[in-house]
């Protein structure tokens, strides 16, 4: 109830006002009825806000939510005097956020008078055009997905929403982003807090994200239950399983959801008891070495009925990875896919050392797994998906380059349902019912209107995605290289990314050849048998020394 009372506090304050000041232009002077109306204004506009469906704010904030769209209307014009500057705010700028918002309604996403970007500012990034440009009629992108040992491959888009679990996100948020999926023909990975009812309402594409505390698919001690996992895998709404080994938001943590917020819904989604503290450990207890995670991987694929099963990092020790790629040569079992997680990514709560200073950035993360693949001879067998702070068709449009095959966006598609970057997120008091499980805050959230904005925001990237590819003279998101994007390095030095970020020959690591320093120390410390390197960091690099002496 007190929650309840300080959302509509204002509501109520203008009703008493409204009957206030009428009784005093009835009683004591007409004088009074100029206030008396305005005040019964605001009551009527109330009231329609507590009905309206297109604006969770105001829904949520009947009367006062409307100031955020005032001040939003009247800052063009005064923004560059009293406001701050679109590109100030983090972790997204307002100008990005807008973005989203404007191709979520279907809103002109046009800006006059040119960039607003610093173009000769350190790190400005752009595309090169072709005096050849092409036209894509058809920018529903899409790529298939699954390996010669998949029977039941997905072709899936190149846009697709990021993992975020139900009791992160409300049973209407989620209800809103597969809706969404389902219209635009996208997937919506579940998070690994398990597929709930939610995920399945609508029937949009899900791809089934399985962290080490198996929710959905564990037995009562926790423990990962292949009885309970195909019962869920074979589901025809899963398309894809995705194992997660680490996530950029906190690698190399594990989480508890306390005991009060474990709710029927959710402990019926993660297969817990309700009322007790939910674990999730730090690391998985299906496998222990690279050569376990790929025997697993491939009995994962055999239980979902031949379903692509790949898995999902944040690049942590290069060793580490390394030693999954040598488990990958040693066994002859390859994922269907690998996500990587970059270390800026992230929708719920983390402590705050892990969020600034904790995991491999995505840029650096991506090239590391894409040029690793490639050297091993494995890249054509294995899709990239890529997660961290993607937005824009040109964000795309640089990740891709760099080696993803497709994107998947978190905060994004929060935005398109309406999250206005509050930052609340683990409070319960999200003003726009997105990351909350209070029944009333989350009915600001009308599944109808928001879904419709999700796949409108989907397919809108999309369409400018393929206008930044026709720019480009390209035909297929496929075609993007590192030379195709350039970066500003100073004011005297630009570079293209295959400068910054260089290629790997097909075959390099299996001939022996390291021309880059993190495989020339690295790989030889990996093994297969151990994510343990084989000898120290020190070590490999005294040994480097002396070779160069």
């Amino acid at each position: 109830m007190n929650k309840f009372l300080t959302r509509h506090t204002a509501f109520y304050i203008v009703i008493v006002l409204a009957l206030f000041f009428s009784w005093l232009a009835l009683v004591v002077h007409f004088a009074w009825w100029p206030v008396a109306l305005a005040f019964i204004g605001l009551t009527v506009l109330g009231i329609y806000d507590l009905n309206q469906t297109r604006h969770a704010i105001r829904r949520n904030y009947p009367v006062i939510g409307n100031l955020r769209y005032l001040f939003e209307f009247i800052r063009p014009e005064i923004r560059q005097y009293f406001i701050e500057s679109d590109k100030d705010e983090l972790p997204f700028s307002r100008a990005e956020r807008s973005l989203v918002y404007q191709r979520a309604k279907h809103d002109i996403d046009k800006r006059p008078f040119g960039t607003q970007n610093d173009v000769y500012g350190n790190d400005y990034e752009w595309i090169n055009h072709s005096m050849v440009p092409t036209h894509l009629a058809d920018t529903n992108f899409r790529i298939q997905v699954g390996g010669e040992n998949c029977t039941q491959p997905y072709a899936m888009s190149v846009l697709n929403i990021s993992a975020m679990s139900f009791g992160a996100l409300s049973a209407n948020a989620v209800r809103a982003l597969n809706k969404g999926a389902q219209i635009g023909g996208f997937a919506h990975d579940t998070g690994e807090g398990g597929i709930s009812l939610y995920h399945l309402e609508h029937g949009g594409d899900l791809i089934w994200n399985i962290g080490s505390g198996y929710f959905g698919c564990r037995d009562a001690q926790g423990n990962f239950s292949e009885e309970e996992f195909t019962k869920r895998a074979t589901q025809p709404s899963v398309k894809m399983i995705e194992l997660k080994l680490s996530q950029g938001a906190k690698p190399g943590h594990g989480g508890m959801l306390p005991a009060a917020k474990v709710t029927p819904e959710i402990a019926r989604a993660r297969g817990i008891p309700v009322g007790e503290d939910c674990i999730s450990p730090a690391h998985h207890s299906a496998f222990s070495t690279p050569v376990e995670m790929m025997e697993f991987i491939a009995r994962l694929r055999e239980l979902s009925g031949g379903k692509p099963v790949g898995f999902k990092m944040c690049i942590g020790h290069p060793w580490e990875w390394f030693a999954i790629a040598k488990a990958m040569l040693k066994t002859g079992i390859t994922p269907d896919f690998i996500v990587v997680d970059g270390a800026e990514g992230g929708t719920g709560a983390a402590p705050i050392e892990f969020v600034d200073h904790v995991g491999t950035p995505l840029r650096e993360g991506l090239r590391l797994v894409h040029n690793t693949l490639v050297g091993v001879g494995l890249r054509k067998k294995i899709k990239l998906g890529a997660s961290g702070k993607i937005i824009s068709a040109f964000d795309m449009a640089r990740i891709m380059a760099l080696g993803a095959d497709w994107c998947n966006s978190a905060r994004g598609f929060m935005f398109a349902v309406g999250c206005i970057q509050a930052q609340v997120c683990h409070t319960g008091q999200c003003p726009t019912g997105v990351t909350t499980q209070d029944p009333k805050r989350q009915a600001a959230i009308v599944v109808g209107d928001k879904s419709e904005r999700v796949a409108h925001f989907h397919d809108n990237t999309l369409s400018a995605l393929g206008e930044l590819l026709g720019a480009a003279g390209l035909t297929h998101p496929g075609d993007l290289r590192p030379h195709h994007i350039a970066r500003r390095i100073s004011n005297l030095e630009v570079r293209m990314l295959s400068a910054i970020f260089p290629d790997m020959h097909e075959g390099e690591i299996l001939e022996g050849k390291f021309r880059q320093t993190i495989f020339r120390v690295g790989w030889p410390m990996a093994q297969a048998e151990s994510f343990e390197p084989l000898y120290s960091l020190s070590e490999a690099m005294s040994e480097i020394d002396a070779r160069a002496a």
